[in-house]
């Protein structure tokens, strides 16, 4: 057939058919053999290879049942509208691992080990209190590591880059044990609507989906399987997190200055502290966007109850911090010249040695591992076929016209 945007409406029918066709096929296949599948890509559970090594591998081992390189690399040349959406067979095969509580909770735990290259900035970091990333900045003062978001032009909203150097930073802050808490805040940017002020987060670039440069495997399911899930977990060092492993987790600071929004506050329903500037605001768009926010479906009902949690998830709506439903999300709200000392104070307080264990207590509690990997294999399988259906594709063109991403 011609390429998807060259073709017929009885074309484009007929291909949407046959890829619902093989989708079932894929469905079925798993459902019987995903621990097989598994078993057969990790040695029998002895290797840990990452979402991206397992979708490779899976793809040479077991041909037609993820796309293989070349059929990414042709769709992550086009624009997320001319894509045959072969993501979302990526998400049929890694919501069928995660549903199995054995490949799913292996897969869980090898996401919690530092990802490669980390252990090799750590030393970097040890030296110079300083590791310079593309898209982050961390830095030690004291027992706090400081990550700054640094991807100013686009208002600190996440991409790709800024997924893996989020990463690379709360593994390094994790694992240099001169560290008992972490903080993290948006540094300054450069739209202009706000130019020079902080921001904390814009979530999702929008401009970069557009455009087919947000992977599924490594950011939208990576980044809930990565960092964000060592925000809640810390690190797995040592045997099953299920069984009492040796767990690196540290307490976690948010500073919102302006506001958090999309991603952006689905990271702050993680954290410890969260530290919020006067007139800051927090939101979830995804009936706007069109896509789930991450794990904020899961996460936000228990702080705010489930009334406003559908207010803000279904309707758009935004928290700001005058409202009394912020105190359901933010610990302090203070002017913008008072966020740095409030930051330095929060480190001091949660830097006891009991904290990290109450802390995992709580996780353990309120997120058991079991409640996480259920979510997640829904979540794969939705998300991936989020983001290639139509009224999302419409979305994110006319945000791409507009600026770049949702409107502040």
């Amino acid at each position: 057939m011609p390429a998807r945007p060259d073709r017929t409406a009885a074309e484009a029918e007929r291909a949407e058919s046959l890829h619902e066709d093989c989708r079932a096929v894929r469905h079925a296949f798993l459902a019987r053999h995903a621990d097989a599948v598994y078993d057969e890509l990790t040695a029998g559970r002895t290797r840990r290879p990452r979402l991206p090594e397992l979708a490779a591998e899976a793809a040479v081992r077991f041909p037609g049942l993820v796309p293989d390189a070349a059929r990414l690399g042709a769709e992550r040349a086009g624009l997320q509208a001319h894509k045959e959406g072969r993501e979302i067979d990526q998400g049929i095969f890694f919501g069928a691992l995660l549903r199995s509580p054995t490949a799913g909770t292996h897969l869980i735990e090898s996401m919690l080990r530092p990802a490669p290259g980390s252990a090799a900035r750590l030393a970097e970091f040890r030296r110079t209190d300083r590791l310079e990333l593309p898209a982050v900045l961390l830095e030690r003062r004291g027992e706090g590591a400081y990550v700054t978001f640094r991807n100013g032009h686009c208002l600190n909203a996440e991409d790709d880059r800024l997924i893996a150097d989020l990463e690379t930073a709360v593994d390094v802050a994790l694992l240099d044990d001169r560290i008992r808490v972490g903080v993290l805040r948006g540094g300054p940017v450069t739209h202009p609507r706000h130019a020079g002020r902080r921001i904390f987060s814009a979530g999702i670039n929008l401009k970069e989906l557009h455009a087919g440069r947000i992977s599924f495997v490594e950011f939208l399911l990576g980044r809930e399987l990565g960092y964000v899930n060592k925000l809640a977990r810390g690190l797995l060092r040592e045997g099953p997190a299920a069984a009492g492993g040796a767990t690196a987790g540290k307490p976690w600071v948010g500073v919102v200055d302006g506001f958090a929004i999309g991603g952006g506050m689905q990271l702050l329903l993680v954290l410890d502290r969260v530290i919020a500037e006067e007139g800051a605001f927090l939101s979830l768009p995804a009936a706007d966007e069109g896509i789930v926010p991450g794990l904020g479906n899961l996460r936000l009902t228990r702080l705010t109850g489930a009334r406003t949690a559908r207010q803000v998830i279904l309707s758009g709506r935004r928290i700001h911090t005058s409202d009394p439903a912020a105190a359901l999300l933010v610990d302090e709200v203070l002017p913008a010249a008072a966020l740095d000392a409030a930051a330095e104070r929060a480190v001091r307080e949660l830097a006891g040695p009991a904290v990290a264990a109450n802390r995992a207590m709580l996780t353990l509690a309120e997120e058991p591992l079991e409640l996480l990997r259920g979510y997640l294999a829904e979540f794969a399988v939705v998300q991936a076929r989020r983001i290639h259906s139509p009224d999302v594709l419409a979305k994110t063109g006319r945000y791409r016209a507009r600026s770049g991403r949702a409107p502040a």
